[in-house]
Parts: C-alpha cells; structure tokens; sequence
C-alpha cells in the first residue's frame, strides 16, 4: 500500500501517478489535496508520513513543486527517510542503500513521464541491506537522540 499526496502544485503530477498505479494494480490512499486550490503542504506531507510511519501503509509519495518543502516535513517524524529524486537512479539507489520509505517529487522539474519512471523504481528496488544496516543503525540512534 502507498500514500501518495500532494499540495496544490503538485496536484495534477499526482492525479498522472494516481493513473500509473492504477494501471498497475498498486493500492494507495490518496491523502489530499483534491484540487489546485490553494493548501498548507505541510499538512499533507504530515498525514502521508504518519500512515508510512503507524505501518497502514509501506511507503509514501509526496509531491509539491519542488519536492524539498514536502521532503523535509515528512523527515520530522521518527522512522521515514524521505529522498527528493529527480532521476530514476537517484530514486534506485535512495531505496538500495538507505531504505529510503518515502519518495519526494518535484512537479516543476521532472515530466509526467520522468516521475513515472521514478516512482517504478521507487516501488520496484528493494533496500540491498548488507553495509548499508550499519549506516541505517546509525541514523536511528540519531532519531532516538534527537527525536524524544
């Protein structure tokens, strides 16, 4: 299961992704906005990391114009590593060497096509493990010591 969301300019992108995961038979929950009204990303970024971060669902997608306002909201909760990818490999290797659990786009910088192509990837990389467990270790102890 995926949350996707998106603030008003990310919102057409994620009606396109919304049409992909269809077609794929991907289940997600749409968690705002509806429209190209006006809306506080934060907001949105917040209830797509607390379904990824209670477990509801097993990753998330975020899109606003940039993907930096909607990455750094869902990095404040303890337990998602949130990735801004704009290139298919960026969004391969934020899966394969840090686990990465929720995906950022930004609307004004990747085609409809390009973030489709991301988000396949996204999906379809599994986190490589080995070397990399000691760097995930390490970053949950820095939740743990700053997030209390």
């Amino acid at each position: 299961m995926i949350a996707i969301g998106a603030d008003h300019g990310g919102f057409e992108l994620k009606e396109e992704i919304k049409k992909y995961l269809d077609e794929q038979g991907i289940e997600y929950i749409d968690c705002g906005t509806y429209s190209t009204d006006r809306v506080d990303y934060p907001n949105i970024a917040a209830e797509v990391s607390k379904k990824v971060q209670t477990g509801e669902c097993e990753k998330g997608i975020l899109i606003c114009r940039s993907g930096y306002g909607m990455s750094m909201v869902a990095n404040k909760f303890k337990g998602i590593r949130s990735a801004p990818c704009f290139v298919e490999q960026a969004a391969k290797y934020s899966r394969m060497h840090n686990d990465a659990n929720v995906l950022a786009l930004g609307a004004d910088y990747i085609t409809t096509n390009e973030a489709i192509c991301i988000v396949r990837m996204f999906i379809a990389t599994e986190f490589e493990g080995g070397r990399h467990i000691a760097r995930l270790n390490l970053i949950k102890d820095i939740e743990n010591e700053n997030m209390k």
